[in-house]
């Protein structure tokens, strides 16, 4: 995917604001992963630049994920960090592989209740986990939004209460500041009208302030360097170097660092195409990303990880949904978060110093309200309960275990609800070989699933330019509402593109399609 300009400054100022949100997550993860610092800051570069580059994706971001976290602390604390590094160039290569198989197309087979579900618990997560930090508790490790044990005498809840016991005056004024500046810049016409200036620049630098204003006229409240943003500064070259490791040569023969590789490239696999499928459903103009090509990208991108000491990457939710919240339009805005990365901890790491958690804690809680928004809620009920209840099931299943166990518990109650409405008929449609300016047939089988949207994705997005397709449904009994969503994103986005007529013919009134169509025929 060529790179475009078209957007330039709309691009630049959402990367500015994801790098504000990716930079305490990068130091956090590679922190709480027993990993150097420095080690996130490479990754979150590289997820950046290089993978922002190669990906397919115009809203993706990559960096340090938190999903990783269990699996890297073992790795470091049994195999030594040199060795491990040999792991994440091995779970890199192991990427690179599967996206040339073109074994990426499993993401198109995760339905919408569980992505909305995996959204919506994820946005809960991030509320539950940076309240604490609003209100001066950073205790946790910033980005840690998969560790839980309900077990524990402090338990989901208990910790969250608990962490008040800590509250800082200071950093609850910061926090309620920037959230009210956010939400201004939201709500208020003319503010709203700004779009060179984000809300969320405009809170940051409010935070920074306000703890300046507090050194001078209330020194009770400041808050100290330990809630504060923490980069690593290098005072010469050789100090700025030496904070590289290469992998252990021996590591590539170690079998232990195989396994580890594998596990790795496996875990991160999965929740990049889960993310990417998100990021998908998230972007305004529903563009579809090349799972393959994705899968490709982050095998190159964390191959160069590996090598020059950093910790491994995945598609990240978090910076995704800041990315689009921001703004973003192409993946101009992604790479624009790298080299900003990469200029911070060259240029101007003393002044990001200055940053407090609070204000990064309150850009995370309003996009965490936007990704758990009750009209998503609604939405799902009013699609009937063979959305809701995977939904709601995959919501519940995220919060309290993690993100991979969680998608699993809810794919196993769609797949029951499908299975049980879609056991009569295979799915078929017929595809040849057509040119520019033909008129193509599709016929849909009496019952589509879920399980033929990737087939049909690909057809679709295969279509010639100038070309008119007729989507017959006039056998059709039962069309998954994934399927129909997808052909009413193809309507009025991806057929445009192409200059495509669409022609529907014996689709039922329930699934409302003509409400999707704009100049288009139905029938």
């Amino acid at each position: 995917m060529k790179l475009s300009t078209k957007y330039f400054k709309a691009d630049m100022l959402a990367g500015m604001v994801v790098f504000l949100v990716a930079l305490p997550l990068c130091l956090g993860i590679a922190v709480a992963s027993g990993a150097p610092p420095f080690a996130g800051i490479i990754s979150g570069v590289i997820g950046g630049i290089a993978v922002g580059y190669l990906s397919n994706s115009n809203v993706s971001v990559s960096g340090p994920a938190a999903g990783l976290i269990a699996i890297i602390l073992v790795a470091v604390t049994e195999m030594g960090y040199q060795t491990f590094l040999s792991a994440v160039v091995i779970a890199g290569l192991i990427q690179l592989v599967l996206g040339l198989a073109k074994a990426g197309g499993i993401s198109s087979y995760f339905p919408t209740s569980v992505i909305e579900g995996m959204l919506v618990a994820i946005g809960i997560i991030i509320i539950k986990k940076e309240i604490p930090h609003a209100i001066g508790y950073d205790l946790d490790h910033q980005g840690d939004y998969f560790y839980y044990n309900i077990l524990d005498d402090k338990n989901y809840f208990s910790d969250l209460i608990h962490s008040f016991n800590f509250a800082h005056a200071g950093s609850i004024i910061i926090a309620i500041v920037s959230i009210a500046i956010i939400v201004a810049f939201n709500k208020i016409p003319a503010l709203k009208k700004l779009k060179a200036v984000p809300g969320a620049l405009v809170a940051v630098v409010a935070g920074i302030l306000l703890n300046e204003l507090f050194s001078v006229a209330w020194p009770d409240i400041i808050i100290k360097d330990e809630h504060l943003v923490l980069l690593p500064v290098a005072t010469s070259l050789n100090e700025f170097t030496s904070q590289f490791t290469a992998p252990s040569l021996q590591g590539f023969m170690n079998m232990k660092a195989w396994m580890v590789g594998i596990t790795i490239a496996i875990v991160a696999s999965i929740e990049t195409l889960l993310c990417l499928e998100a990021g998908d459903k998230m972007d305004p103009f529903k563009r579809f990303s090349s799972a393959n090509k994705e899968l490709t990208a982050q095998g190159i991108g964390n191959m160069l990880s590996g090598l020059l000491g950093g910790i491994p990457m995945t598609s990240v939710i978090v910076r995704t949904s800041a990315n689009i919240n921001a703004g973003a339009k192409t993946k101009l805005a992604a790479i624009a978060h790298g080299v900003f990365l990469l200029v911070a901890i060259l240029a101007i790491p003393g002044l990001l110093n200055k940053i407090p958690m609070a204000s990064l804690a309150a850009i995370l809680i309003m996009i965490g309200l936007k990704l758990a928004s009750i009209k998503t809620f609604k939405h799902m009920w009013h699609n009937g309960l063979q959305q809701f209840i995977p939904f709601i099931v995959t919501v519940i299943a995220v919060v309290f275990t993690d993100l991979l166990k969680g998608v699993g518990i809810g794919l196993v109650v769609s797949i029951y609800f499908i299975l049980k409405g879609n056991m009569k008929l295979a799915y078929f449609f017929r595809k040849e070989q057509h040119h520019t300016g033909e008129t193509i047939h599709i016929e849909l089988a009496q019952e589509v699933s879920f399980l033929n949207k990737a087939a049909i994705k690909q057809t679709l997005a295969h279509l010639p330019e100038n070309c008119s397709v007729i989507i017959n449904a006039a056998n059709t009994v039962y069309i998954d509402y994934d399927v129909l969503e997808m052909i009413k994103d193809f309507m009025n986005f991806g057929s445009k593109d192409k200059n495509i007529s669409v022609i529907l013919k014996d689709f039922k009134e329930e699934y409302k399609m003509q409400d999707y169509v704009n100049n288009h025929v139905t029938n």
